[in-house]
């Protein structure tokens, strides 16, 4: 679906939810004057609920906004928190730019990420999502989760949707038309420990929207113990990720194996639907003691004769597969097995790890 609009100057609408981000309000608001982009630009902030002197520091910068052309529109509507997804909601919906581009308070924009992910959005389909590269800040901090996000290729960013690393396109970077955000109905709003990217991201793909991404770095994504991200449970990520995977990808298949004869496979298994189990071929491994086992018995089933699922080399197996071993931590050997078998990522083989 595309969009007909004026070209020559789209207004990007700043979408930042802010919670007692007082600490890192410089540094963000430095990065959005220092934008290469020139053309229509408004800044809108939703309070939730802060009770430091965020806003303070943020209305401080409303002259040098606005002698740079930049609207700066301040809404708070609740003493108390309400979470992120209510406060992303507002802020879209006080909003008037034709695109969105998300910042959360506590991450550094690089000058040309706007120009950048707005030329990229102009030329696509408008129910893009789009993103980019990121640095992380402090360097040393999740090493694997920032090569996975800057090394995943177009077709990955639809492959790997079903890892525990969550949305393929992460939040922070989000760059959209905002039918995008029509088409899927805004955020969910139930409050802490709800990841309402990962709902937001599942449905979009689910109502068949697009990904893209910027192949460089175009924010700087910090880590710190306050981020809201540790407020989500690992169990609630799985849930969901279950469910995706179940409905998209596993009612398609007649028969699978699961890799990874360990902890992660295994949890795999009991938590599958009766008719998924009963798809699961085997689990296949590298690990003689695995394989030496030869079988894997569900002793807490309520059936009456418990599942007793086949452990074979992973050489042995029968594609397709549901992948849950861990990637970029055995200093490569398991990559170099899997390429090993000449597989089609998201036709043979499903990342679940």
């Amino acid at each position: 679906i595309m969009v007909n609009i004026n070209v020559t100057e789209p207004l990007v609408s700043l979408i930042i939810p802010v919670y007692n981000g007082e600490q890192w309000v410089e540094s963000c608001f430095q990065s959005i004057l220092e934008q290469t982009w020139k053309g229509p630009l408004e800044v809108c902030v939703f309070n939730d609920g802060s009770t430091d002197q965020s806003m303070d520091k943020i209305n401080s910068y409303g002259e040098k906004l606005t002698a740079r052309g930049i609207q700066l529109n301040i809404h708070s509507m609740f003493p108390e928190p309400k979470g992120c997804g209510f406060a992303k909601n507002r802020c879209v919906e006080r909003s008037k730019g034709n695109y969105l581009c998300f910042l959360d308070i506590d991450d550094v924009m690089h000058p040309d990420r706007i120009k950048a992910q707005l030329s990229a959005a102009m030329q696509l389909p408008a129910l893009t999502l789009i993103g980019c590269q990121i640095t992380r800040e402090p360097k040393d901090a999740t090493v694997r989760y920032t090569r996975w996000i800057n090394r995943l290729n177009s077709k990955q960013l639809l492959t790997q949707v079903y890892t525990s690393h969550g949305p393929t396109v992460i939040m922070p970077t989000w760059f959209c038309h905002r039918s995008v955000f029509d088409l899927v109905g805004g955020f969910c709003e139930d409050g802490k420990g709800v990841p309402e990217d990962y709902i937001f991201f599942l449905r979009f793909l689910e109502l068949k929207g697009e990904l893209f991404k910027v192949e460089r770095p175009l924010l700087t994504y910090r880590h710190h113990a306050g981020a809201t991200t540790f407020s989500v449970l690992e169990s609630t990520i799985w849930k969901l990720r279950l469910e995706a995977l179940q409905k998209n990808v596993l009612s398609k298949w007649e028969k699978f194996t699961i890799w990874n004869a360990g902890k992660q496979g295994r949890k795999l298994f009991r938590d599958l639907s009766a008719t998924n189990k009963a798809k699961v071929t085997c689990f296949c491994d590298v690990d003689v003691k695995k394989i030496s086992k030869g079988i894997y018995i569900y002793e807490l089933s309520k059936e009456p004769i418990k599942p007793k699922i086949p452990i074979v080399h992973f050489k042995n197996a029968n594609k397709p597969f549901v992948i849950c071993v861990k990637l970029d931590l055995t200093d490569g050997e398991f990559e170099k097995n899997l390429h090993s078998l000449n597989l089609v990522e998201g036709v043979d083989y499903v990342h679940f790890n």
